[in-house]
């Protein structure tokens, strides 16, 4: 079957262009290579992995250069009277240039453990990221199959109307050959064009739905909006074997990305409470500097040339009394831990939910699926069988036209249970994390 839409015929501002042969799974690669949501999405991975790495920095040594040059204003030079010396002996003389340059190495020691676990809830919030990303990536493949079986089914509706059309314009000629030979009467051939401007309508309403199909299917896929698409996917009826909703819900609970993304920041919400504990202990710092200054103020007498020096020492710093801030900064981490808790908690109790609701619309969708083939069948055969007895005389206009249009809601009946059931099997498949 071929499901070829031409938007040139509707949309005269459209370029004719070679029609785009795609696959749901091709569709979906699209979307995942071309969608900004998804770009968007992947650029908070590349922050939050920015984040993390910016963290780590902090336990690492630092290096700082500094350098500077000041004038100083004239002053008389510090200078003793000796005896029986004609002159004050100056002791040390004035360098009005001082030019300095100062290096400085800091390693943190140790820090109550504060810098680790800082680290820590970066790297889980770096992962969470990256499951929120899996998680756009899960929605979108949804709505691509949405769009990709809607547009199937647009198309689908509309080739069942121009079938329809078709029968009833051929069903007008019968009545009129009728009418030409005094067997039908001119209100059996109104009822016809009633019938037939009712299905035109319906083809026009069929046409547009395809078009606006297209072009929701070609946004999410990131294709211009007037590119033609032929479907190459054919809906699978194959009934296969489910495992047990019960079942699925375990698998789902092991591999959906949002639950992974919130165990991750559970993970960093801990590592946060840990990290404001650390304000608690004594903070230990080992600091090294290179001093090369003119003059070098540690080397007397002052001479007005470069020299360097260099001093090594360690810093204890201990928050003795800072109005409970450390106290409420703990309070804080762990409210926020709680928070995350629950909303993990509640996330696993919506995806059991979400799978048993999915499980229980794909065998719905599949027993439509039965029935709705059955009246089509059926709708079929009472429509072959009205025709041939109206050709004969046995059956009369209305009967007919019945008939057309039972056949017409069968057909469609059919398209859209086909449909429902492609759709609710992509929903559970996203409700599993599959």
């Amino acid at each position: 079957m071929r499901h070829i839409i031409l938007l040139t015929a509707a949309l005269p501002w459209v370029t004719l262009a070679q029609p785009r042969s795609l696959t749901v799974d091709e569709a979906v690669q699209l979307a995942l290579e071309n969608n900004r949501t998804l770009h968007s999405s992947m650029i908070k991975v590349e922050s939050a992995d920015a984040r993390w790495s910016e963290v780590n920095a902090n336990r690492l040594p630092t290096l700082k250069l500094q350098a500077g040059y000041t004038r100083l204003s004239e002053v008389d030079p510090f200078a003793v009277q000796v005896p029986f010396a004609p002159n004050p002996i100056t002791i040390s003389p004035i360098v009005l240039n001082n030019y300095s340059l100062r290096l400085t190495v800091q390693q943190p020691l140790f820090t109550g453990f504060r810098l680790l676990n800082s680290a820590r809830a970066a790297e889980r919030n770096a992962h969470a990221a990256l499951q929120d990303y899996e998680t756009d990536k899960a929605n979108m493949t949804l709505a691509v199959k949405t769009a990709y079986w809607n547009l199937f089914k647009a198309v689908e509706l509309e080739r069942v109307v121009t079938e329809n059309v078709a029968q009833v314009r051929s069903h007008r000629a019968d009545v009129e050959n009728f009418m030409n030979q005094g067997l039908a009467i001119r209100n059996d051939l109104l009822k016809v064009d009633v019938q037939v401007s009712n299905t035109e309508l319906i083809h026009i309403d069929a046409k547009n739905a395809v078009m606006l199909a297209t072009m929701n299917l070609n946004n999410l896929i990131g294709l211009p909006l007037e590119t033609q698409t032929h479907l190459a996917s054919q809906i699978d009826t194959n009934i296969t074997d489910q495992p047990s909703a019960a079942k699925l819900a375990d698998e789902a609970l092991a591999a959906r990305p949002e639950l992974r993304a919130l165990e991750a920041r559970v993970s960093a919400a801990d590592a946060s409470l840990s990290a404001a504990h650390g304000s608690w202990y004594p903070q230990l710092y080992l600091t090294g500097n290179y001093y090369y200054s003119r003059p070098n103020q540690r080397i007397m007498p002052t001479k007005d040339e470069f020299r360097d020096t260099w001093d090594i020492g360690l810093g204890l710093s201990f928050d003795v009394w800072n109005w409970k801030t450390t106290a409420f900064q703990t309070t804080q981490a762990a409210a926020a831990r709680t928070q995350t808790q629950d909303a993990l908690q509640q996330a696993k109790d919506a995806v059991v939910l979400d799978v048993t609701r999915s499980y229980l619309e794909v065998a719905k969708a599949r027993e439509k699926v039965g029935v709705a083939a059955t009246g089509v069948a059926q709708a079929e055969e009472n429509y072959s069988v009205t025709s041939s007895k109206f050709k004969t005389g046995l059956a009369t206009n209305s009967d007919l036209l019945d008939a057309e249009v039972a056949l017409l809601q069968a057909k469609t009946n059919h398209v859209n249970a086909l449909v429902d059931h492609a759709l609710a099997k992509a929903q559970l498949q996203k409700a599993v994390g599959r």
